[in-house]
């Protein structure tokens, strides 16, 4: 067994009620007026989340995940009246998704398919409408590929991307214990205001109660706001449905991190405040892409990926450890070598119960599913202290989930 190894974690002990009327069906009228819970070395209070910016120290360093929701959900009828659902999940071919979203005529996806006994063979066909073009969508599935199905996309446009498909017919996919189809606003309510680069499945909810008032509020108290990049993707909703966590398959989500980030947190010892567990697993992914980089720095750009229990795999093996700034400085010097002003990867990093944070030292993030991965990083960051947290919260008349109410944790 593992030094300090979550493998032996029985799920089970990270449950609490979570009644259906506790989950919001639908966010707040004004996004900065949810509720925030607030957990300070120990003491559990509240406030409004437009107090934030009062708790965040002058000068710290905040990060945010600026990822976009896709319209990833598209429906086909076949000439029998049967409707597929065809859930792009992430590409394929081209594999880098600017550079997906920008192609004409072509692309490949993984994708779940949604009523699949009913998609044997054969090609699916929809009429698209760009602009003053109408156009024939067609998506052919070619096989397994990894968590999902590949099926190729063609409609026979240069003119016309990908982007613009999505956009033209895609449907924005809210969460599924939402119970409810997805509504115009959605497009709106379910996208952070500061979002710009398209991929995500699922929004990082923890963003969705930032205003710019809250934001310029931060800007005036002296905190230095930065942006990385993680596409959340459809396993973010996956059950642990092992009774230990070591049966679980993490899923891989696609980072981006610019150099100006790693270079922020060097000025910063290394530390910062994440704003949610999408920006929280890419950075502590990121103190072990430098332990990586740092081992083998001929390592090629396009294998660079977190396995799920690097963490404790190293902690066992290692008796002296990268420090914090000598990871981040291991990332610099690589993508200096490699000229890369943006780290592309991949990760599957779980983090439970065992796990030593490195970069992150606060965390706002919304109230998780019981049983999820999600709680587990909880679990890690305050320790048993979740179950207090969540008894608050569940007392005191707070919202649930996506369109939850808030929380700022700083142990």
């Amino acid at each position: 067994m593992l030094h300090d190894a979550p493998q032996h974690l029985r799920i089970a002990d990270y449950n609490y009620p979570l009644p259906d009327e506790r989950i919001a069906k639908y966010p707040k009228a004004q996004r900065d007026e949810s509720k925030l819970l607030i957990y300070r070395h120990g003491e559990v209070s509240e406030g409004c989340f437009c107090d934030l910016p009062s708790l965040v120290p002058a000068g710290e360093l905040m990060v945010f995940n600026n990822t976009k929701v896709i319209q990833a959900r598209l429906h086909f009828h076949k000439a029998t009246g049967a409707l597929i659902e065809v859930f792009c999940l992430e590409p394929h071919t081209p594999h880098d998704y600017q550079v997906n979203f920008a192609t004409t005529h072509r692309v490949t996806w993984t994708c779940l398919i949604g009523n699949l006994k009913k998609w044997k063979e054969g090609r699916l066909e929809q009429p698209v409408q760009v602009g003053h073009r109408t156009l024939l969508l067609t998506a052919e599935r070619l096989g397994l590929s990894g968590t999902g199905h590949e099926v190729v996309f063609d409609w026979g446009d240069d003119g016309v991307t990908f982007a613009d498909i999505l956009d033209a017919i895609g449907e924005l996919p809210i969460p599924p214990y939402l119970n409810r189809d997805t509504e115009e606003a959605d497009k709106t309510t379910y996208q952070t205001v500061y979002s710009k680069v398209k991929g995500s499945v699922a929004a990082p909810t923890a963003g969705l109660h930032f205003t710019q008032r809250v934001l310029d509020a931060l800007d005036a108290r002296g905190v230095e706001r930065n942006e990385i990049t993680l596409h959340v993707g459809a396993g973010t909703f996956k059950p642990v449905k092992s009774e230990e966590i070591g049966g679980h398959t993490m899923h891989a989500e696609w980072v981006a991190v610019r150099r100006e980030s790693v270079a922020a947190l060097l000025a910063h010892g290394g530390h910062c405040t994440a704003v949610g567990t999408t920006s929280v697993r890419t950075l502590e992914s990121l103190y072990y892409l430098g332990v990586l980089v740092h081992s083998n720095p001929r390592l090629a750009p396009d294998d660079l990926h977190v396995p799920q229990w690097m963490p404790y795999e190293y902690a066992a093996r290692h008796d002296a450890k990268l420090t914090t700034c000598e990871a981040l400085q291991a990332v610099q010097h690589y993508m200096d070598a490699h000229a890369l002003p943006v780290l592309h990867a991949s990760t599957q990093i779980i983090i439970a119960p065992g796990y030593d944070y490195h970069i992150v030292r606060a965390i706002v993030t919304n109230f998780h599913q019981p049983q999820s991965t999600l709680l587990l990083l909880v679990s890690a960051f305050v320790g048993d202290d979740w179950r207090r947290i969540y008894r608050y919260a569940l007392d005191h008349d707070f919202r649930f989930l996506s369109y939850g109410d808030s929380s700022i944790l700083i142990p």
